[in-house]
This record gives C-alpha cells, structure tokens and sequence, in this order.
C-alpha cells in the first residue's frame, strides 16, 4: 500500500467527519430566531447540539479506535432513517449518507490498520 493511499485512509474520516459535525451544527444557529431571552436561546442551543456533540465524540473516540467510529457513524446514518419520516430523498442523502460514508472509511481504516501505520 502506497504512502498516498495511507495518508487518504487515515485523514478523510477524521477531516470528512468534523466538517459533517460542522455542517450539521449550522441547523442549530435557528434558535435564535426565536426570541427565547438569554437563558432559553442557550438552552435550546445545547439542544439543537446534541447531534453535533455526540458526532464530535464519536470523532474523539475514533481517532484512536477506527472501529469506533466506523460502528458510530453507520449507526448515526441508519438511526435517521429509521426514526425520521416524511423528508425528500436529498436530505436522507446527506443527513444519512455522509456519515455512512465516514463509516465506511472509518471500517476501511480499521481493517486495514496495521498497513495504514506501519511506516
């Protein structure tokens, strides 16, 4: 396995997923719009970030663990679809479809590790 293909496995789950926890982190700056006062807009804050939050984990835990992640974020993508209805197609796509390819690269990193960092 060549030096490029090592560094590709190794960095795109890791670079992909904090730009998906960026990206999804956006949905939550509604809040205020909502005129909730000081306390509330935080509050609804946290929550709106929740998702957020705990992909950043999974992130954490993966950098270390690629299996952890590739089990995370593949759970993530299959959670959605199951638990939320009446959407287009497009948001599945990329609500759902981005972490499932993370997933994907994370399970590729993880079972192909030993090539990845061996220098």
């Amino acid at each position: 396995m060549n030096k490029t293909i090592k560094q590709t496995l190794f960095w795109t789950p890791r670079v992909a997923g904090i730009l998906f926890v960026l990206f999804l982190s956006l949905f939550a700056l509604d809040v205020f719009d909502m005129k909730l006062g000081f306390w509330g807009t935080l509050f609804a804050l946290l929550m709106h970030l929740i998702p957020s939050i705990l992909l950043a984990l999974a992130i954490a835990l993966a950098w270390k663990w690629e299996w952890i992640g590739a089990l995370l974020f593949i759970g993530w993508a299959i959670w959605y679809v199951l638990t939320t209805h009446d959407f287009p197609l497009s948001v599945y796509l990329i609500i759902a479809g981005i972490p499932a390819v993370i997933g994907l690269f994370f399970l590729a990193g993880w079972v192909w590790r030993k090539q990845i960092r061996m220098s």
